[in-house]
């Protein structure tokens, strides 16, 4: 069995009508304001889910999205044939957690950009999982999408996560683990439906392509609110 623990879960799951302006003013203590107006919406969120989860120069970061800065991508393309050299930097995937990280002026070890859909979740786990250094940051989201949602390539809700990991049990919350089986393959859990089981401190196992996979919840964290 492979697994780590969880130290701290942080989740950002903003109104359903919030914009990326309503962002800004929300979370502006959180930011300088030269670089909060240049900030996405997935941005802001990655960062306020970060806010106060310290990160260092031995730890890795893996980042999880599938559509990642969506809103900037529609003002891209809809800005031609004047297209904004600036919504075209913010728009690439993995936009939003280098914001942060150059934001804060911060080196890590190791970033891990993953993009994907059916198993993004199952594949960030593995990355996180493999990663040599003893502390990992698996971050993740994605930003609510407007006409790209009517073709499904966007998501219908806004949301970020972060979780501190590492192979210490010691004061943990949860851990996550991995057992290779030969039983059959199920679908694992969507991005949005992983970051749902956070929030509700819900439990989650499901067999992956590489496995069993599962999300457990210590007597320690009972009862408790990311």
């Amino acid at each position: 069995m492979t697994e780590r623990f969880l130290h701290q879960v942080r989740v950002e799951r903003p109104a359903a009508d919030e914009t990326a302006d309503d962002a800004r003013r929300r979370l502006a203590a959180l930011f300088p304001r030269t670089a909060l107006r240049r900030m996405t919406h997935l941005g802001l969120l990655v960062g306020a889910a970060l806010d106060g989860l310290p990160l260092g120069p031995d730890d890795a970061v893996v980042y999880a999205s599938t559509y990642a800065e969506t809103r900037a991508l529609e003002d891209y393309l809809t800005g031609f044939p004047a297209a904004s050299p600036l919504l075209f930097q913010t728009s690439i995937h993995p936009g939003g957690i280098q914001q942060v990280l150059i934001g804060r002026q911060q080196p890590v070890a190791r970033l891990w950009p993953l993009a994907g859909r059916a198993r993004l979740v199952e594949h960030a786990l593995q990355t996180a999982l493999v990663e040599p250094a003893p502390r990992v940051v698996l971050v993740g989201g994605e930003e609510r999408g407007r006409w790209l949602l009517e073709h499904q390539m966007a998501s219908a809700r806004s949301f970020a996560f972060a979780l501190g990991m590492s192979r210490d049990p010691a004061g943990a919350v949860a851990r996550v683990w991995f057992e290779p089986t030969t039983e059959p393959t199920q679908p694992g859990p969507s991005l949005e439906e992983f970051v749902d089981a956070l929030a509700g401190r819900a439990a989650l196992r499901w067999v992956g392509v590489t496995g069993t996979w599962a999300l457990e919840w210590l007597p320690t964290a009972a009862g408790g609110t990311p």
